[in-house]
C-alpha cells in the first residue's frame, strides 16, 4: 500500500491526545490564552476522588475575578449570578461537594462558552470538574 509521500502528496499530519488528567489546556483559536493547569497526580487518592469543595470554590472565585475584566453585559451578569449561586452552595458544603453540582457547573461553562472561551480561569475550573467525572 503506497503512502501519501510515495504518491507525490505531502504527508498528512495528525494530532493524537492520549489520556489527559489533572490538566487544563486549550488549542487553537484567535486571541486565546493557552495555558496548562496541573492539579497534582491522577494517581493520588485525592485526585481519584475528585476536587474538594474548597478547590472548586477557589476555582469559581478565580473565574468570577477574571470576569471583571470582560465588558459589562446582560450575559456576563447572568453568568456571574450562576457562579455566585454555585459559590454559595460550595461555601455551605463544607468538605463534600453536593451531587449534581459539578455537572451543573460544567453546564454553565458550556452554555456561556462564547463568553469565557478566552478566560484561562474557565479552563482551570473545567479541568477540576471533569476530574470529578461531572
Amino acid at each position: 500500500m503506497a503512502s501519501n509521500a510515495d504518491a507525490g502528496q505531502p504527508p498528512q499530519s495528525s494530532v493524537r491526545i492520549g489520556d489527559v488528567r489533572g490538566s487544563a489546556f486549550s488549542i487553537g483559536g484567535t486571541e486565546v490564552s493557552n495555558s496548562t493547569v496541573n492539579h497534582g497526580s491522577a494517581e493520588t487518592d485525592a485526585a481519584a476522588a475528585g476536587p474538594t469543595a474548597e478547590q472548586l470554590l477557589e476555582a469559581v472565585r478565580d473565574l468570577r475575578a477574571a470576569l471583571v475584566r470582560l465588558p459589562r453585559s446582560a450575559e456576563r451578569a447572568a453568568l456571574d449570578a450562576e457562579l455566585d449561586s454555585a459559590a454559595g452552595e460550595l461555601e455551605e458544603a463544607g468538605e463534600e461537594v453536593r451531587p449534581g453540582l459539578p455537572a451543573r457547573l460544567l453546564g454553565v461553562l458550556e452554555r456561556w462558552a462564547p463568553l469565557v472561551d478566552s478566560v484561562s480561569a474557565a479552563a482551570a475550573l473545567a479541568a477540576l470538574l471533569t476530574s470529578s467525572g461531572g
